[in-house]
């Protein structure tokens, strides 16, 4: 590690089975933007450089419960890429937010900055914006 590094960031990640949205808080931890979208399986080689170049202290992991708030099965899929990150990243804290309807949010966001119909069914940016909506949830939790 730098003596001039920043302190560890706090990463956002929204899984999905062809895409995975990845967001990174400030150095502060204030505010979050998005890093972008991976397939799923090099977004945690993609946390894994992250923490080399920048350090990571925690991971703010979307937990896609059903709209009553039941573990359905987009969790076991959730479930394993949690696996993986811990094996990865042990010293990394993996903590579970609910992203029920971050989607949703994430296109309204879009829709309220005036992005273009076009600009919000490009389904990567939605995952990317997705991720910050689940970082920023993190982050104003903590």
């Amino acid at each position: 590690m730098s003596a001039l590094r920043s302190a560890p960031r706090i990463v956002g990640v929204d899984y999905g089975s062809k895409r995975t949205g990845l967001a990174i808080a400030d150095p502060l931890g204030l505010f979050a933007r998005p890093l972008g979208t991976f397939a799923p399986g090099l977004a945690t080689a993609e946390l894994v450089k992250l923490d080399t170049r920048e350090g990571v202290a925690t991971i703010a992991l979307g937990w896609p419960l059903e709209p009553d708030g039941a573990e359905g099965s987009a969790v076991e899929r959730v479930r394993s890429f949690e696996g993986r990150l811990k094996k990865a990243l042990p010293h990394v804290s993996i903590v579970r937010i609910d992203e029920r309807y971050s989607s949703a949010h994430a296109s309204t966001r879009l829709h309220e900055a005036g992005a273009s119909r076009r600009v919000r069914r490009d389904k990567g940016l939605v995952d990317a914006a997705a991720a910050c909506v689940i970082l920023e949830d993190y982050l104003r939790e903590r």
